[in-house]
C-alpha cells in the first residue's frame, strides 16, 4: 500500500479555490492528492513559456555566408547563361549550315553579252546578273536607275536612308567595304584590327536590293547619262564599260593635297586601310630592326624618329597613338633602349595644332605633347621630303627663314586635302566650276551646270557655293516690283529671304536688314542700284565660311539626299502632273548643316569642342570619345569587334605582330 500524501492546509484552500472559479461544484469528492496534481499541470499548461534566444554567430560568419550565397547565384546565372548562348549558337548554325540548291536562275541576256554604244563605244551595262533573279528584282529593274559612286560616309549615310522599292540602286566603287575613318590612327599601331573598322558594302545595299560594281569611275557623258568606269577582267587587265543612270551621286572623296612640297612618295598617307596596313608594318619593322645588336647607335636613333606632317586631327591623333605604343607596348617587349631612343615630331604650318577647334583645346593638347616630350614644331613648312631626312623652314620673329633637318625612317603627311581626280574630270565638263579643290554644288546638293536633278555631289569632293552673285539678275527680278532697276528697303527685305533660301550658310550674315542696308546705300538714295547689290553680295560670300570637309557634313547629306530622294519617288507623279520645275526644291527645303561638335584623342585622353563649350580630360573623356565612335559604328557587328578590341588592349596589349 502506497504511502499517505501530506497536503499542507494553504495548499487546500489554494485548490478549492482555482476549482470553483474553474467549474461548479459536484457532489462527488475527488480525492485530494488527485486534485492537486491536476491543477498543476493545468498551471503548466497555461503558463507561457520563456523563449531562449539562440547564441548569435559572429559578424564574419553573416558575411561569409552572404558571400557565399551570391556567389553561388552569380556561378549558376552565369552557367545558364553559357549554356544558354550555347544552345543559341548550336540552334543557329543547325538552321544556318544547310544544304541549298540553286538552279535554273534567270539571267538577262543583255547582262551575259552587253550591247555597245556612248561616244567611245564601249559595253553599256543596262541590266546586271541580278536582275531578273526573283520577282523583286525584276520589279526593281523598272524603277529609276540610281548610281552612287563611292563608298564613304556620304554614300553610306544615303543608303541607310533610302526607302525600299524605289530606286534600282547601283554602287560603284572601287573597294566593296566602307572605312570607320576616325579610328585609322588606332588601327595603324594595332589597338584595334582593321576588319573591326570595315563593313561589307554588299551588305549594306542587301536591304534595298541593290547591286554592285568594282571598279573606279573615269569620265561622265552627261548628255546620255552614262558613267565610264574601269573594270578588271579575271587576268586582272583592265577594260572600260558605260553604266547608264537616271540620277547619279558622286562621293568619290578627296586625296592628299601635295601643297608643291617634292618627294611626297617618301611619305605615309592615312586615308585608307592599307594605309593603315603599312604604316604599322613599317613602325614594328623599325623597332624590330633598331633592336638589332648589328645596328648602330645613329641608326637606331634615326629608326626610331617619327616625323608627322600636319597638326589637325589625323596628325595629332597618329602622334598620341605612336606615343602610346611606345609607352604602353614597346617598353615592355623592347629592349628599353629601343624606348628611350624614340622620338616624335609634329610639324604643323600654324602657330598651334588643331587650330581649327577652340583655344583652351589647342592649348591643352599642346601642355600634353610637351609633358610627353613629343617634339612639337610650329609655324614652320616642309620644304623637301627625302628617304632618310625631312628638311623643314621657320620663319623668325626677324623674318628671317632658318632651314632644318631631322632624320627619320617614318614620315606621315596629313596636311589638307586635294581634288580627286574623277571630280577634276567633272570640273573640266562644266564650264562654270572654278573652285580648285572641290565641285561647286547649290543648296540642294546638285551639280552646278549639270542638267537639273540629275547629277549630285556630297562629302570631301564637294562644296556648297557661297557666293550669290550668280543669282543677282534672278534676285532682283524677283525682288523689283515696281520694276524700276533699283531695289528700296521693302522689296530687299524680300530678296534677303531669297537669298536665304539661295544660300544657307548666310543666315547669320543677314540678321540686320537695315543697318546691312544702309551701309551699302552708297548715293543715301534709300535705293539699292545694281553696282551696290554686286558688291554687297560679293562682300557676303567672302565672308561666309565653307563647310568643313569632315565625314560628319558627308554624314549629314548623305542622309538629307536620302530623304530628298525618298520624297521625290513618292510625290514624282503629282509634281509632274502639275508642270513642277524644280522638283528638288519643292519636295525639301536646302541642306542645313548642324555641328554637333569636333573630338580628337591626344593620348589616355581626348578634347571636344561643341561650339560654345569645351571639353578635355583623362580617361573620363578618352571613354567618352570611344562611347561617340562605338555609337556611329555602321554595323552591330563592328561594334562588337571594337568592344572587343578595346578589352583585348587593356588586358593583354596591342598585337606587335608584322603582316
Amino acid at each position: 500500500m502506497s504511502a499517505p500524501i501530506r497536503v499542507s492546509q494553504l495548499a487546500r484552500v489554494n485548490l478549492n479555490y482555482l476549482t470553483s472559479r474553474r467549474a461548479p461544484r459536484v457532489r462527488t469528492q475527488t480525492p485530494c492528492a488527485t486534485r492537486f496534481l491536476t491543477e498543476r499541470a493545468f498551471q503548466a499548461n497555461t503558463q507561457p513559456s520563456i523563449p531562449i534566444e539562440p547564441r548569435p554567430r559572429s559578424r564574419l560568419l553573416r558575411r561569409s555566408l552572404q558571400v557565399a550565397k551570391y556567389t553561388s547565384y552569380f556561378v549558376l546565372s552565369a552557367t545558364v547563361g553559357v549554356l544558354a548562348i550555347g544552345a543559341g549558337f548550336f540552334i543557329h548554325d543547325a538552321f544556318t549550315y544547310t544544304d541549298r540548291h540553286v538552279d535554273r536562275v534567270p539571267v538577262s541576256p543583255l547582262a551575259l553579252h552587253p550591247e555597245r554604244g556612248g561616244p567611245k563605244n564601249l559595253p553599256v551595262v543596262k541590266a546586271l546578273l541580278a536582275d531578273e533573279e526573283d520577282e523583286e528584282a525584276k520589279k526593281l529593274s523598272e524603277k529609276p536607275k540610281l548610281v552612287i559612286l563611292g563608298g564613304g560616309w556620304g554614300s553610306v549615310a544615303t543608303l541607310q536612308t533610302l526607302a525600299q522599292g524605289e530606286y534600282h540602286v547601283t554602287v560603284v566603287a572601287p573597294e566593296n567595304f566602307t572605312t570607320f575613318t576616325p579610328l585609322l590612327p588606332s588601327a595603324a599601331v594595332g589597338t584595334v584590327q582593321f576588319r573591326s573598322l570595315i563593313e561589307p558594302l554588299r551588305k549594306i545595299i542587301a536591304r534595298l536590293h541593290g547591286q554592285m560594281i568594282y571598279g573606279k569611275a573615269m569620265d561622265l557623258v552627261m548628255s546620255e547619262r552614262l558613267l565610264e568606269v574601269e573594270v578588271h577582267d579575271s587576268s586582272g587587265h583592265p577594260q572600260r564599260i558605260y553604266v547608264p543612270y537616271d540620277k547619279l551621286i558622286i562621293a568619290c572623296g578627296s586625296v592628299s593635297s601635295t601643297h608643291g612640297v617634292p618627294g611626297l612618295e617618301h611619305c605615309f598617307q592615312l586615308k585608307s586601310i592599307s594605309d593603315a596596313q603599312a604604316i604599322r608594318r613599317r613602325i614594328i619593322n623599325n623597332f624590330e630592326t633598331a633592336s638589332l645588336p648589328t645596328t648602330s647607335p645613329e641608326e637606331r636613333m634615326r629608326l626610331l624618329s617619327f616625323v608627322v606632317c600636319g597638326g589637325g586631327p589625323t596628325g595629332v591623333e597618329t602622334a598620341a597613338e605612336i606615343h602610346d605604343l611606345c609607352q604602353e607596348d614597346i617598353i615592355n617587349y623592347y629592349p628599353k633602349i629601343c624606348r628611350k631612343d624614340v622620338s616624335i615630331h609634329l610639324i604643323q604650318s600654324r602657330e598651334h595644332i588643331l587650330n581649327t577647334y577652340s583655344e583652351a583645346i589647342s592649348n591643352f593638347a599642346e601642355d600634353k605633347f610637351r609633358r610627353e616630350n613629343v617634339d612639337l614644331i610650329t609655324s614652320a613648312r616642309v620644304s623637301a621630303v627625302f628617304p632618310d631626312h625631312v628638311v623643314y623652314t621657320i620663319k623668325g620673329a626677324d623674318g628671317k627663314i632658318t632651314t632644318h633637318e631631322i632624320e627619320n625612317n617614318f614620315v606621315l603627311w596629313s596636311t589638307g586635302i586635294a581634288m580627286n581626280p574623277f571630280a577634276e574630270r567633272v570640273t573640266n565638263l562644266l564650264p562654270n566650276q572654278v573652285h580648285k579643290k572641290a565641285i561647286v554644288v547649290d543648296a540642294h546638293l546638285r551639280v552646278k551646270g549639270a542638267p537639273l536633278g540629275e547629277v549630285y555631289a556630297l562629302g570631301d569632293c564637294a562644296t556648297i557655293e557661297t557666293s550669290a552673285v550668280d543669282y543677282l539678275l534672278e534676285l532682283v527680278d524677283e525682288a523689283d516690283k515696281d520694276k524700276n532697276g533699283k531695289i528700296d528697303f521693302d522689296e530687299f527685305e524680300v530678296m534677303v529671304q531669297r537669298i536665304k533660301q539661295r544660300i544657307p550658310m548666310s543666315e547669320s550674315h543677314l540678321d540686320k536688314v537695315r543697318t546691312l542696308f544702309n551701309s551699302y546705300d552708297s548715293d543715301a538714295d534709300n535705293s539699292l542700284n545694281l553696282n551696290e547689290l554686286c558688291k554687297l553680295l560679293e562682300e557676303l560670300g567672302n565672308h561666309i565660311t565653307a563647310l568643313p570637309p569632315t565625314a560628319q557634313v558627308a554624314s549629314q547629306q548623305g542622309k538629307y539626299l536620302g530623304r530628298k530622294l525618298n520624297k521625290l519617288a513618292a510625290r514624282r507623279e503629282v509634281l509632274e502632273a502639275n508642270f513642277v520645275k524644280d522638283l528638288d526644291e519643292a519636295v525639301l527645303g536646302p541642306f542645313r548643316y548642324r555641328h554637333l561638335g569636333s573630338l580628337a584623342y591626344i593620348g589616355n585622353a581626348a578634347v571636344f569642342d561643341l561650339g560654345n563649350l569645351s571639353f578635355m580630360g583623362g580617361l573620363f573623356a578618352m571613354y567618352a570619345w570611344r562611347g561617340v565612335y562605338w555609337n556611329e559604328q555602321v554595323s552591330a557587328r563592328t561594334r562588337a569587334l571594337l568592344m572587343i578590341d578595346w578589352i583585348i588592349r587593356g588586358v593583354w596589349g596591342r598585337d606587335l605582330s608584322i603582316l
